[in-house]
């Protein structure tokens, strides 16, 4: 009789000293605008050290969004996109984590923001587990995804005099978290 494994979940911590939830947008229809959130937090646990089992959830404060530049972020705090009086919290749960052929993931999971919820797919490089020299082990994960902002209702822009717009569409998200296992 052959004895099953029990793999007991581990849990981890993001570590936002070592983390950046990024974005880009174009902006004038050319350049891009990048910013970040500063306020968020996360519960994520595994099947031992395997991120293939991850289960996710991400809570971040749109009220945190820095793009470096004062105006334009109370500007995005507004009703006009994230309406943060009304909505303090945007939130990321994963649905699925699955493994490609190169070795990397797929995250497949719900985006909210605003009060709608859509599917999301964000690319995953997994960098590994590593001890740091003080004994901790430590995960870093790079994701990469892009989505449609008018899919959340985030929809105000403006006409340019020489055609287009002011704000693209495509919100692409540049993530880099380092997690701490939870002893």
């Amino acid at each position: 009789m052959k004895t099953q494994e029990v793999l007991t979940k581990t849990n981890w911590a993001i570590d936002p000293m070592h983390s950046h939830i990024g974005f880009k947008v174009k902006h004038l229809m050319f350049t891009n605008v990048r910013g970040s959130f500063t306020e968020y937090n996360a519960s994520i646990s595994t099947e031992g050290s395997d991120f293939a089992t991850a289960e996710i959830s991400v809570t971040i404060n749109p009220a945190s969004i820095n793009t470096n530049d004062s105006k334009r972020d109370e500007h995005l705090r507004s009703a006009d996109f994230f309406d943060v009086e009304k909505v303090k919290e945007m939130n990321f749960r994963s649905n699925t984590f699955e493994k490609t052929n190169s070795g990397d993931y797929v995250l497949h999971g719900d985006l909210t923001m605003k009060g709608v919820t859509n599917p999301v797919k964000l690319d995953v490089e997994f960098g590994g587990i590593v001890k740091d020299p003080w004994g901790n082990e430590k995960a870093v994960i790079n994701l990469q995804g892009k989505i449609n902002r008018k899919d959340w209702g985030l929809n105000w822009n403006a006409a340019l005099e020489t055609g287009g717009v002011l704000v693209g569409e495509d919100v692409t998200f540049d993530i880099e978290v380092q997690l701490a296992r939870i002893p």
